[in-house]
């Protein structure tokens, strides 16, 4: 496991440390855009096609949407254990999204007379996405439906790929059934429909609509870099929602950190697939010999795929890199502004004022991706590909749109029309002018 020292890496070589699979995607959009025209032209006869060409299900005479009978046997087959941990996690969640819904509206004086707010709506509709190639991900889907049903989604599209026999996957249904249970909280009964389509497609249907699944307003949820290709390609049509693609991650260390402990969540993240990226980034030279020995061992002793997924990942999204201080140290995070970031350290507290861009920031060796990624309730749906400089975690404010809202009084007029008459004369927009000049001062025509 190779070190790079920051100070004697060029320009090029940096770049290429933190670089990260997001060139991919654009490599994935002329074989996604063929899938994408399809499904807009033939509907359900090209989710079943691609079905069984990409994901290997033959769907064979079962409906897109999933039945009774598919929730009745997932509640039979789960093991009670997921179901308890899923009811936690859930509950955690909702406690922690349910403080981010807003008001019913802001609405306040700005001058004498005028009056402006906004008023926040629902979305009327959402598609989720969640993956399955590489696992089960039930957790990814009460992340993204949990702050949905907080801000009030009347109508929430869940796809998902499904398994060579075309079910489901047990634990998303069961997620669903606690989500409708929980729904009753909010006061609403939403209408969460789950479908056994996925990837690309998947996307697709939800822009588009087709003879099973009708269009959404807005798709979010993490994929592979296919599914990352058609949310771009589909992003003119369908809000696509913040851009999350392949994991990535980077622990912050210093010498305060245990190295082992380092190395384990290192590869939390790496797991995922062979696109993923992980960093180690420390000022601490102890540290980094100490991970980087025991990180060899700690992958080979992973089940595959796993192995092999860590093993592509520090072979070309990961690494180890030696900063002079933990300021330089902290200047590389925020260049590279990771989906995940854990500060691995006795003072995470401390060292917290220098990170600016980070999807989620991780406090202390406690605090592992693994608990954020499940159970503690705030989101774990990032922004990946370095946007977490300008993106946030998905939250209740995705599924909320704000209409402005203006009052100005007969009395408040009189102090606009002139100014306001005045620019729209500057900019040439003859009728703009006309219809305040020709009002009295009150707002009103004269008599």
């Amino acid at each position: 496991m190779d070190i790079k020292t920051w100070k004697d890496l060029g320009a090029d070589e940096r770049k290429r440390l933190l670089s990260r699979c997001e060139t991919d995607i654009e490599a994935a959009l002329p074989l996604v855009a063929p899938i994408v025209e399809a499904v807009r032209l033939r509907g359900d006869a090209a989710l079943r096609e691609y079905s069984l060409k990409l994901d290997r299900a033959d769907l064979g005479d079962l409906p897109l949407a999933a039945r009774q009978e598919d929730f009745d046997k997932a509640e039979k087959d789960l093991p009670a254990g997921v179901k308890e941990a899923l009811a936690y996690a859930v509950s955690n969640t909702i406690a922690f999204h349910k403080h981010q819904k807003p008001g019913p509206m802001s609405f306040g004086e700005i001058r004498p007379g005028l009056f402006a707010g906004e008023k926040p709506l629902p979305l009327a509709s959402a598609g989720l996405y969640v993956p399955r190639g590489r696992g089960s991900f039930p957790s990814m889907l009460y992340m993204l439906a949990v702050p949905a049903l907080v801000a009030g989604v009347a109508e929430i599209r869940v796809v998902s790929p499904p398994n060579p026999d075309g079910s489901i996957d047990a634990a998303c249904l069961h997620t669903v059934r606690i989500l409708r249970e929980s729904a009753s909280g909010f006061g609403q009964a939403p209408a969460i429909e789950v479908f056994r389509v996925g990837g690309a497609q998947g996307i697709a249907a939800l822009a588009y609509g087709t003879q099973s699944i009708r269009r959404v307003v807005k798709v979010v949820g993490p994929g592979s870099r296919y599914v990352a290709a058609a949310k771009r390609l589909l992003a003119p049509l369908v809000d696509t929602g913040l851009p999350a693609g392949p994991s990535e991650s980077i622990v912050l260390a210093d010498g305060t950190s245990d190295p082992r402990l380092v190395a384990m969540d290192l590869l939390i993240e790496a797991e995922h697939g062979s696109d993923s990226c992980a960093l180690l980034v420390t000022p601490d030279e102890k540290t980094a010999r100490a991970a980087a020995e025991v990180l060899p061992q700690l992958i080979g002793d992973l089940p595959e795929p796993r192995r092999s997924f860590a093993r592509d990942v520090f072979a070309n999204y990961g690494g180890i890199i030696l900063a002079g201080d933990m300021r330089e140290a902290a200047d590389i995070v925020n260049a590279f502004s990771p989906e995940h970031l854990q500060i691995h350290s006795a003072r995470p507290f401390e060292l917290l004022p220098l990170i600016a861009n980070a999807g989620e920031i991780l406090l202390g060796e406690t605090t592992p991706f693994s608990l954020a990624n499940y159970a503690c309730g705030a989101n774990a749906v990032l922004p990946t590909g370095g946007r977490a400089a300008g993106f946030s975690a998905v939250s209740v404010r995705d599924f909320i749109k704000y209409s402005s809202v203006v009052h100005v009084t007969s009395g408040g007029f009189a102090g606009l029309r002139d100014r306001a008459a005045a620019l729209a004369d500057y900019e040439g927009f003859a009728a703009h002018a006309e219809a305040l000049k020709k009002r009295g001062k009150d707002g009103r025509l004269p008599a």
